[in-house]
């Protein structure tokens, strides 16, 4: 998919439309495939990734500060710090489709930069700079609504799932555990399975990059059957 149809399908997707493409196609570009390119000086996305951040945190926290009164300081902090994490914009990225439209290096791509929450994540704050530069205040604050600040429940019953987890299980006076049970993949894009068990009996499965994503996956797994009995 050349950059032009890629812009096109992504602002489809996202429902925005920008007015300097060159502001998303900057956001889409990881340093290492700007660097491959270096006849045609290809901007790569770090700095529309310092904006986004900063921006992301301003709306991210006037959104709680309003929708959540009954919040004294420190918990808003612990719940701003919980939706605007690494894995937590990923999986919004994710949602998105975003990590389909990131530009990579052929190195980078090989190496499975294309699945990594470090790459993903930040390419979601750089978007959300670029929305920012491109339609201002109002048409990111309507962006980051849309595709970060949605779902918020469920989100944070998500990562805060081995915890939870833990509270409910300790109800019933039982310890859970968490059983690696297989891995799959190159040693530079591995997939890890999780199952996890209170006694014998087995409460969810999760899969992930890493052990702690398996985990949590499996965690909210068990919460989500806990839920429907």
């Amino acid at each position: 998919m050349d950059e032009r149809h890629l812009i096109d399908k992504l602002e489809e997707r996202t429902g925005y439309v920008f007015k300097d493409k060159d502001l998303l196609r900057q956001a889409l570009t990881h340093s290492s495939y700007a660097n491959e390119r270096k006849i045609n000086k290809v901007k790569d996305y770090e700095r529309l990734e310092f904006l986004g951040d900063a921006v992301l945190e301003m709306i991210s926290s006037e959104y709680l500060y309003r929708s959540r009164s009954e919040m004294s300081e420190g918990q808003l902090t612990r719940t701003r710090a919980a939706m605007v994490c690494e894995p937590s914009l990923a999986s919004c990225a994710r949602d998105l489709g975003l990590d389909h439209y990131i530009l990579l290096g052929k190195g980078e791509e090989m190496t499975g930069g294309r699945a990594r929450d470090s790459i993903i994540s930040d390419v979601m704050e750089a978007v959300i700079g670029a929305v920012y530069l491109d339609g201002g205040f109002e048409q990111v604050r309507e962006f980051i609504h849309r595709f970060v600040l949605s779902d918020l429940e469920d989100k944070a019953l998500f990562y805060d799932a081995k915890s939870i987890l833990q509270e409910e299980m300790q109800k019933d006076g039982g310890d859970i555990r968490y059983v690696l049970t297989g891995e799959s993949g190159p040693e530079h894009d591995k997939s890890f399975f999780v199952e996890v068990y209170q006694g014998d009996v087995l409460l969810g499965k999760g899969s992930g990059h890493n052990k702690k994503a398996a985990q949590q996956k499996a965690a909210y797994e068990a919460l989500l059957r806990l839920k429907k009995k």
